[in-house]
């Protein structure tokens, strides 16, 4: 048995359970001849527990068109927006304080995201997850 070749690698950042063949994903697959129905049946099928989230997928296409893809975490800023209850983050992050995150809510955060982070330990990631925050002009508090 030989090994597919690859032809592409996308990244697509979607809405769970709601993606539709209307672009982004009809423009990024259209063009590598993959069956669009067929993506967005899969991803909506395995995101149906995720509906709300944004949750992105790394597809990878073969020469002979077919494909095959994994499922991310969703990103750390909408996991931030929904935990302090914001709807976006501040124009002026270092000035404009718009919301508060608590310790734990990022602790729960980097429990979530560990998987797709490069850091090792838990406390090199929760400085990734609370730079983040404050970037968005959110208050990490104890």
């Amino acid at each position: 048995m030989s090994k597919k070749k690859i032809r592409a690698v996308l990244k697509l950042e979607l809405q769970a359970g709601r993606a539709t063949p209307a672009p982004p994903v009809g423009t990024a697959l259209g063009p590598h001849g993959i069956n669009i129905m067929e993506f967005t049946k899969a991803y909506n099928e395995r995101t149906q527990s995720q509906v709300g989230d944004v949750v992105p997928a790394e597809i990878t296409i073969f020469e002979d068109r077919s494909f095959a893809f994994i499922l991310k975490t969703p990103p750390t800023v909408n996991l931030l927006k929904k935990a302090a209850g914001v709807e976006k983050g501040s124009p002026k992050p270092n000035r404009e304080k718009i919301g508060r995150v608590t310790r734990q809510q990022i602790r729960s955060i980097v429990e979530t995201k560990q998987k797709d982070l490069n850091a090792y330990e838990f406390e090199a990631a929760s400085k990734m997850i609370e730079g983040t925050a404050r970037s968005m002009g959110l208050e990490v508090v104890e």
